[in-house]
């Protein structure tokens, strides 16, 4: 399904969803360009061109949690935009989202992560718990490293992103595909997809237009689909479950295996019962992260060394104002999850109304970090950014940017050119700024590998019932589905 339109909707209007019958739904077996020709991989980084390192941190906000019995989902609406007037290579920026973690609020001192797993054996900065990089729910929208058919495709892509490992490398994007472009091996899927009327193909959700700002709105709620089970290892009831809230569809995509979280604990007995499968999840706000950003550095005749990022585009309205992100909820089990269970026991079928009194459903108000951001593998802090730009709070539920009319940069556009002044680096215009700095142009995006799925395992066994078809993405791929 392409994505055509995204929802403006009143933060006081309920959100109503029909819970969909499990039926016959499509899996993609395969996602290539349409022509059929995708063009190797070249080298992201065009000539003196820095690979990474252009603008570490992170645009954020704070949309305070309750301390307990609000952690059965999350919500929130973000605005949708192209980042990049055109397509670039070797870059990833999500778009305003949040990070879901397991509550676990009474460790303080052991270990989630297990040895020999990536957090544990190579990020010490996170003990002595490391519950921020233990399990998350992430991704969202935004250009993200993984995708491989963007030449040409400036709208970001929505993809779903859970990490049940300690970031050790099993990603959970679609129904059978992790973030590489070979299918996921049996024992590493991990998303169960419930809409027949949807497509989840592992590049990412397109839109087939341009969006200017729009709202898209998304829903995690954790709902008991199948009871818990005794293992070992055990695994709780909790089936984290995607919703979404558009223009043309409305409802449940798909959700997390609850056994992607408990496996973890299978060879390491403290994590029994502390994974997503069983735990309330934690958010605290929402945040917009620039991962990998290429840039040039050049020196004038006097030797300043002056840097240039990409143009980063935002939608901004009459007043100077950017929306990223608005009206974060949490949900407690009241929601929708007792419900469900209660439909499940053979109570009475569940409406798939997300109930919002006070007693199930928090909207919280937020509150703005200001805008930090280092530059270089030394990191070295960029100041003279609040000059052109500041986060703030409208009406209290929506984040965003002020923009500063500043000479700088124009409203709507980024900081893109520093000058080293030793420490730190500061905002500069253009016309400050070497010509030559100026002319240099990023390497524009490439498509790359095509994802294939084997003709073996659970490919094969017990194998499609009917098939296959074929939708034509956005984004100029094919994708092949069952």
């Amino acid at each position: 399904m392409i994505i055509k339109s995204v929802l403006k909707k009143d933060r006081r209007v309920c959100w109503i969803f029909i819970l969909a019958v499990l039926a016959l739904s499509p899996l993609v077996f395969s996602q290539a360009k349409a022509d059929g020709q995708t063009p190797p991989a070249k080298n992201a980084v065009g000539p003196d061109q820095v690979r990474s390192g252009g603008l570490i941190g992170y645009i954020s906000s704070k949309a305070l949690q309750p301390s307990a019995g609000y952690g059965a989902g999350v919500g929130f609406y973000v605005a949708v935009y192209p980042i990049l007037p055109e397509p670039i290579d070797g870059f990833q920026i999500g778009l305003a989202s949040t990070w879901i973690v397991p509550k676990n609020a009474d460790n303080t001192t052991n270990p989630l992560c297990p040895p020999g797993t990536q957090a544990r054996d190579h990020w010490p900065e996170r003990a002595p718990t490391y519950g921020a990089v233990f399990q998350t729910i992430e991704g969202g929208l935004g250009i993200w490293g993984s995708t491989q058919f963007r030449a040409g495709y400036k709208p970001p892509k929505f993809q779903i992103v859970g990490v049940p490992d300690c970031y050790s490398g099993n990603y959970l994007i679609s129904p059978g595909w992790s973030n590489r472009t070979t299918a996921a091996a049996d024992d590493k899927m991990g998303i169960a997809q419930l809409s027949n009327r949807f497509l989840v193909p592992p590049d990412g959700f397109t839109f087939q237009t341009n969006p200017r700002g729009e709202f898209f709105g998304y829903s995690w709620m954790s709902l008991p689909l199948a009871d818990a089970k005794k293992g070992p290892p055990p695994t709780g009831s909790q089936h984290w479950t995607l919703f979404l809230a558009l223009a043309n569809f409305k409802g449940p995509v798909a959700f997390v295996i609850p056994e992607s979280w408990s496996k973890i604990s299978a060879n390491y007995v403290f994590d029994y019962g502390r994974g997503l499968d069983a735990q309330e999840g934690h958010a605290g706000g929402g945040a917009q992260e620039f991962n990998t950003v290429p840039y040039f550095e050049v020196q004038d005749d006097k030797g300043t060394t002056f840097s240039k990022v990409p143009d980063f585009i935002y939608p901004v309205d009459a007043q100077g104002r950017t929306v990223l992100m608005r009206d974060a909820r949490y949900y407690s089990p009241k929601a929708l999850s007792d419900a469900v269970l209660d439909w499940r026991k053979g109570g009475a079928a569940s409406s798939g109304r997300f109930d919002i009194s006070t007693e199930s459903c928090y909207l919280s108000e937020i509150k703005a970090s200001p805008i930090n951001f280092r530059q270089t593998k030394d990191r070295k802090t960029l100041t003279g950014i609040d000059k052109v730009v500041q986060t703030t709070v409208f009406d209290s539920y929506a984040f965003g940017l002020q923009w500063n009319n500043s000479p700088v940069s124009p409203n709507g556009e980024f900081p893109r050119f520093y000058k080293d002044t030793g420490a730190t680096r500061v905002a500069v215009a253009a016309s400050e700024v070497p010509e030559q700095l100026r002319a240099r142009e990023f390497r524009p995006a490439v498509n790359r590998r095509d994802c294939t799925s084997p003709q073996s395992g659970a490919w094969a066994q017990p194998g499609p019932a009917k098939g296959p078809f074929y939708a034509n993405l956005a984004d100029g791929s094919r994708v092949a589905y069952f």
